[in-house]
Order: structure tokens, then C-alpha cells, then sequence
């Protein structure tokens, strides 16, 4: 069986209003040259055309993927939710909540976006291939049921598990969400689910900045199927593997699995604008190398990746380019230009310690 690969042109077309960063222009600010969001469809179409010049697509099965149908965003987020959002839409576009515009056509894109998810998700279970990644765009971790935000409108993977445990292909799923930002709306959904393990790696306090605390474990019957690894600016490349081992292989090993799904964000990356972390093209094949081989272990290799954050166009298609080849077991390889300096700029032994003294401390609470 080969990697699925979901993707569609028409979720490039999504767009929004002008931002700086997280902000919206205004006031004397000069607007933006692209005059547009941070999240925009270049990242991801040069990660598709970096694959295609490698010739590593031809490794991939390709497919687009049908809208999520109404009944499986039912499952997520409520009618009325559904109903403004569609109208919004259909009136020429708006915002309806924190920092999610959107365009003519915004709710179509976004319930395609989910079905890439959906289907990727389904591609697998089924055993249709091996283990699969949606270029879902507008990403979805950040959704809430009833509020769109960070540049999400509708909770792709959310909604896409749902879908899985409604149609009786899987029970227990297990939840890593790498972006850089803290996956608040993944975790609110499954927030009282025991069978939805959620973990989020993150950024500390730097999206949302009122949530992904350590103490936040689940409520009521989820009481401890939700962990959150806040992590200091500047981790780097030793960090994130260090985290990986030692804190997110032993609780997923502990639950048990029927699938593995990953919030795939890129934006931890070195020269992302909107993360601080020092990660590598080598950090994310890496962590997709161990979530394979754990997959491996647990759940007859099931894996599926929803690509969520990532904001810089130089960098993001090498990142995505070396979790591909790794899920696809392709030799294929995009060098990364960036290496060498990438590589001077890691973090001192010294502070590698010092984030290794956090993650003791985090293991010591979780045992």
C-alpha cells in the first residue's frame, strides 16, 4: 500500500482580510504587500510543487475529496453555527470570530477542507493506504464549536474523527498536535472524552494565549485524555525529540490506540513568523519517524496527518517534503538549504538541560 495524499486547488483560494502577524491592519499601519493573512495558499501549493519537481507525488496515491457532508459537521458544530457561517458566505464573506475571515465561497473551501480530512482519515481505516496526510486548508485545531479562530473555521480533524467513530472504524484515537500554537479547539471537543486522547506540543502562551496549560488534564470521564506540553521559546531541535521520547511516547503507548491522528503544523520551524522554537526540516521527519514506528507498534501503522499552521513559504514545502518522504518510505529527498545555518543556531548544551530539567519535572507529575 502507498501514502495517501489529500489535496485539492480550490482550498488554495481561501482568503482573508489584511493582517500583521495576529492582528488585524488598521489605524497607521501600512497595509501588507500581499494584503492578506499570514495564512496564506503559498506555503502549502509550493509544498505540492516542490513534491511534484522531486518527483516524490509520483510515490503518493493523489485524490481530492468530496465537502464533508452536513451530518458529519452536525456532529462537531451546531446548526446555527452552520447556518451564519453559510450565509456569511454567501453574502460576499466576513469574520465571526477571532481572527477568521473570510471570502465568497469561505464556507464551501472550509467544509472541503474538512473532507480532505475526512477522507484521508476514512483512506486509512479502511486500509485503503498505508497512512495518509490531508493538505487541509483553512486548517482546523483552533475551531471551536460554535467559534471560528486562528485562522480556522471548521474543526477538521474534529470532525473528521467523529465521522471515523459514527461509521464504526474506529473507537480510540490518539490526538498530536505539534503546531506551535496551542490546539484549544481539538482539545475543548474531546475535553470530558475518554476515548479521544488528545496532546498538544506548543509554544507556551503564545496562541491563544489563556489556554494549553500543563494543568489542564480532561474533565469528568476525560479526566486525564488530555495533556499539554507548554514548552519555552527556543527548544529546538534536541528539545522536540527529547519531548517526543520521553513525554508523548509513553502516554500514547499507555492508551492504546486504534489510529494515530497528527495536527502537522510546521510553524515551530526556525524562521517561522509566528513561532520562536528553532525546529528543523530534520526535527519534523524526525517526530514522524517516531510516530510511525509507534504506530507500527500499536495500531498496524495507522496514521493520518492534517496539515494545520506553517507560515513561511521559504520553509515550509522542505518540512513537508521530509514528512512525506518519511511516511511514504521514499528516498526522494528535497535537501534543506537552510541546514547548516539551522544547525549553528540550535540552543546551547546548557539550555538543553535546562528544558530537559522541564520535561523530568512534567514526567514526575504524569507518573
Amino acid at each position: 500500500m502507498t501514502t495517501g495524499f489529500f489535496w485539492d486547488e480550490q482550498c488554495f483560494w481561501h482568503g482573508g482580510g489584511n493582517y500583521a502577524g495576529l492582528l488585524p491592519v488598521g489605524g497607521l499601519v501600512q497595509p501588507m504587500i500581499n494584503g492578506g493573512l499570514p495564512e496564506t495558499a503559498e506555503s502549502k501549493r509550493r509544498l505540492k510543487n516542490l513534491m511534484d519537481v522531486t518527483g516524490l507525488s509520483q510515490e503518493l496515491t493523489l485524490s481530492s475529496a468530496a465537502h464533508a457532508p452536513h451530518d458529519a459537521l452536525l456532529r462537531v458544530h451546531p446548526e446555527a453555527y452552520l447556518t451564519t457561517f453559510k450565509e456569511t458566505s454567501d453574502a460576499g464573506g466576513g469574520e465571526l470570530g477571532r481572527r477568521t475571515p473570510f471570502g465568497p465561497g469561505g464556507y464551501e473551501i472550509a467544509a472541503l477542507s474538512a473532507g480532505l480530512c475526512l477522507s484521508a482519515l476514512q483512506a486509512v481505516l479502511q486500509g485503503d493506504v498505508r497512512n495518509a496526510y490531508a493538505l487541509s486548508r483553512p486548517p482546523g485545531h483552533h475551531c471551536l464549536p460554535d467559534i471560528p479562530n486562528g485562522f480556522c473555521l471548521m474543526a477538521n480533524l474534529a470532525i473528521a474523527i467523529q465521522a471515523a467513530r459514527a461509521n464504526g472504524l474506529a473507537q480510540r484515537i490518539a490526538v498530536l498536535d505539534w503546531d506551535v500554537h496551542h490546539g484549544n479547539g481539538t482539545e475543548a471537543i474531546f475535553y470530558d472524552d475518554p476515548d479521544v486522547l488528545t496532546i498538544s506540543i506548543h509554544q507556551d502562551r503564545n496562541y491563544p494565549m489563556d489556554t494549553g496549560a500543563f494543568a489542564d488534564r480532561g474533565r469528568d470521564a476525560g479526566h486525564g485524555a488530555n495533556l499539554n506540553i507548554p514548552l519555552p521559546p527556543g527548544v529546538g531541535h534536541v528539545g522536540y525529540l527529547a519531548v517526543m521520547d520521553q513525554i508523548v511516547t509513553p502516554q500514547i503507548r499507555a492508551f492504546k490506540p486504534d489510529v494515530i491522528v497528527v495536527a502537522c503544523g510546521y510553524d515551530a520551524a526556525a524562521i517561522d513568523p509566528l513561532g520562536r522554537m528553532l525546529a528543523t526540516a530534520e526535527t519534523f521527519r524526525a517526530l514522524t519517524r517516531t510516530t510511525l514506528a509507534l504506530a507500527d507498534e500499536l495500531c498496524d501503522g495507522r496514521v493520518m496527518m492534517s496539515h494545520e499552521g506553517g507560515y513561511s513559504e521559504v520553509y515550509v514545502p522542505f518540512c513537508g517534503h521530509q514528512v512525506l518522504a518519511e511516511m511514504a518510505g521514499s528516498p526522494i529527498a528535497a535537501p534543506d538549504p537552510f541546514a547548516d545555518v539551522f544547525a549553528l543556531r540550535q540552543p546551547s548544551a546548557a539550555f538543553d538541560e535546562f528544558i530537559q530539567s522541564q520535561i523530568n519535572e512534567m514526567h514526575a507529575a504524569l507518573t
